[in-house]
């Protein structure tokens, strides 16, 4: 991994992972749950692969967990953002672009933290997916 990602993952740690911890989620970065009787909230941390950002799925599945469709179940403590369809997850959007960037040019050392507090601004939209999927 790289030092820019291994930074990023470290605030986000710090910053963006006790907020969802107050708010119920369980798991470990980059994949979190929040198991209710009635569905489980999901969220998913995917960097890229070439480096200097990330984006976030919510999904939302039963709270059974999740069947792909060739038949293999995924347990409610398992279950992933990554397990259900593109189509059926919503990326948090930083502006008009789904990539939260931490590789800004001319950009000071608190890039990390200006980035893990603008995925802070953006948990209402996932609360408001969750919402409205359950």
């Amino acid at each position: 991994m790289s030092t820019g990602r291994d930074n990023m993952i470290s605030v986000l740690k710090k910053i963006v992972v006790p907020e969802l911890r107050k708010r119920g989620f369980k798991g470990s970065f980059p994949h979190f749950r929040r198991i209710s009787e009635k569905k489980i909230d999901l969220m998913t941390f995917q960097f890229d692969r070439y480096g200097g950002g990330f984006v976030i799925e919510v999904g939302v599945c039963s709270p059974e967990g999740f069947t792909h469709y060739w038949g293999e179940k995924v347990q409610p403590n398992k279950v992933t953002a990554h397990d259900l369809h593109p189509d059926n997850r919503l990326r948090l959007k930083d502006n008009d672009d789904q990539w939260f960037r931490y590789d800004v040019e001319n950009e000071s050392e608190d890039i990390y933290e200006k980035v893990a507090n603008e995925v802070l601004q953006h948990l209402y939209e996932a609360e408001e997916y969750w919402k409205n999927k359950g």
